[in-house]
């Protein structure tokens, strides 16, 4: 795992210590080929497909580069030891230059590929990703303590596979993968570079929250992680850690009914950055889901995969990390991010199937199903968030096992009300190759929530099927505003192979998309 420094004292929790910290790595090896480099480190170096009639070897600029420094031994070792390499793939040659004991040449695919339509992403920059994770990774199993990274021309992109392949969740196992730091290879880029890594950093925050087990990461912890980290990231923000009191003056009464299951007291989440140089500007507003652990309540989940469960605060994981990624940007917009934080868990106070229950918004709503938990803790952050006068409200939560169904872990599903909220989600989502797919928000599922027998709303569908589509029908009935869009990811929670640049685990996704998409969105004051 990366080297990190701590922030915290050493009375904080283990778990709330690796939180707090922040990757040192931002250094940019300025002289590459300096003699006084550190000689246990290795260096990696892209190369592109060539067609097959093409003998020639075609390297990246810093790969050519480096041949030319080595009087082209590496394009001539290329060339014998083997077909040509195909995109992702690696070859190992050592001994190649004094500064570096290993050189890992990793395969770019063509060259200039550019967007694939048929994909929905940028194809360089995801074959960049991919292939700088693969090489920093056969560094790290040589045991070398530094590596260099070609930018491949596309620096951030290759910051982000450098470090979203070399993170792995290790805090409580004392065997861990040697620690390495990873630099850019020569000058050109450092900007890129440092925003790709700003990126990477945010979505891996949002993996140590969603991997960290329940008992360590409870919702009081979660907050305290916001906070220092926000505090930390030199924005300008405020953060307001709601306690039950407050919950119970606001009203939140369909929030409490999930809390009430468990010793754990719930927490609302507020936190604000003030990037934008008119304060008056309306602000963009997230909402998270934040079960921090969901067992399903009397509606008891199967204990086969329960555990997983602790990442059940996704939504609010990623928002509160895309928001700090966008501090530590000092990016020109106002953000607001709402994050309603409980357990759900079985007891003699928990919701029961059949109860009713009043929403902040006066909607009744009839508890058919007690692991249809998260929609009732967001329609009373969703009616909050209207408070602000917010320019769009985007939520994001692991709301529905339909979801994985539908769309797997290929894409998160969005479900909006705004067309050009929904084109901006997915310009963002073609560059950060973390996709999005809009699905549908007909009155056809609005009909099956509001068809209850004993209250304005029920928690759960008629029928069995679209059970994704039914839980975004029933979050609208607490939706006014013009521009709203939720994001189910529940499909992405988790990477097993299927994203080569994410060990397996818990994936943060779709922090960097956020990212990206308030990027985009404080450039455009008109669309949305």
């Amino acid at each position: 795992m990366l080297l990190l420094l701590p922030l915290l004292a050493a009375r904080k929790p283990p778990l709330l210590q690796q939180l707090l910290r922040r990757s040192k790595h931002v250094s940019v090896a300025m002289a590459a080929l300096h003699p006084a480099t550190p000689k246990r480190q290795g260096l990696v170096l892209g190369v592109y497909a060539t067609e097959k009639d093409e003998k020639a070897v075609q390297l990246t600029r810093a790969g050519d580069a480096f041949d030319h420094v080595v009087s082209g031994k590496l394009k001539e070792l290329l060339s014998i030891s083997g077909p040509p390499l195909k995109k992702g793939k690696t070859r190992i040659f050592h001994a190649l230059h004094q500064n570096f004991s290993s050189v890992v040449v990793v395969g770019l695919g063509k060259k200039g590929a550019g967007v694939n339509e048929q994909e929905n992403w940028d194809e360089d920059k995801e074959n960049v990703r991919a292939a700088i994770a693969a090489g920093c990774r056969q560094v790290q199993d040589l045991e070398f303590p530094y590596v260099e990274v070609d930018p491949c021309g596309d620096p951030q992109a290759a910051a982000e596979g450098a470090f979203l392949g070399l993170y792995e969740y290790d805090e409580f196992k004392q065997k861990k993968k040697p620690a390495i730091e990873a630099h850019l290879h020569g000058s050109d880029g450092a900007e890129a570079w440092q925003k790709g890594l700003i990126y990477a950093e945010g979505q891996n925050l949002a993996r140590i929250l969603m991997e960290g087990p329940a008992n360590h990461v409870t919702p009081t912890r979660f907050a305290a992680v916001i906070e220092e980290k926000l505090k930390s990231s030199g924005g300008n923000v405020t953060v307001h850690i709601r306690d039950q009191a407050w919950i119970e003056a606001q009203e939140m009464r369909s929030f409490l009914s999930v809390a009430k299951g468990s010793e754990e007291p719930p927490v609302f989440l507020e936190i604000h950055y003030h990037g934008s140089s008119d304060p008056q500007e309306h602000p963009l507003v997230f909402v998270g889901k934040g079960i921090t652990f969901d067992s399903g309540g009397i509606s008891i989940k199967p204990s086969s995969g329960m555990d997983a469960m602790r990442a059940d605060m996704g939504g609010a994981a990623t928002i509160s990390s895309a928001i700090i990624t966008a501090a530590r940007l000092k990016i020109p917009i106002n953000l607001i991010g709402l994050a309603p934080l409980c357990e759900n868990l079985p007891s003699g106070k928990a919701n029961k199937p059949g109860d009713v229950v009043r929403a902040k918004s006066g909607k009744t709503i009839q508890i058919d199903n007690t692991d249809a938990e998260g929609r009732l803790i967001l329609a009373d952050a969703l009616h909050y968030a209207h408070s602000f006068n917010p320019r769009a409200i985007v939520d994001a939560a692991t709301l529905t096992g339909a979801m994985d169904i539908a769309l797997g872990s290929a894409a998160t599903g969005v479900f909006t009300n705004s067309k050009q909220l929904w084109d901006q989600l997915y310009e963002a989502s073609v560059v950060t190759g973390d996709r999005v797919w809009r699905m549908p928000l007909y009155e056809h599922y609005t009909k099956q929530v509001t068809d209850a027998p004993l209250a304005d709303l029920n928690n759960l569908g008629k029928y069995r099927s679209g059970g994704a589509c039914t839980a975004a029908a029933f979050l609208k009935e607490f939706v006014t505003a013009p521009h709203w869009a939720h994001l189910d990811i529940a499909g992405v929670m988790d990477n097993k192979d299927e994203v080569p640049y994410l060990r397996k685990g818990m994936a943060g996704r779709p922090t960097r998309t956020l990212v990206e998409f308030i990027t985009q969105l404080s450039q455009d004051k008109k669309s949305v």
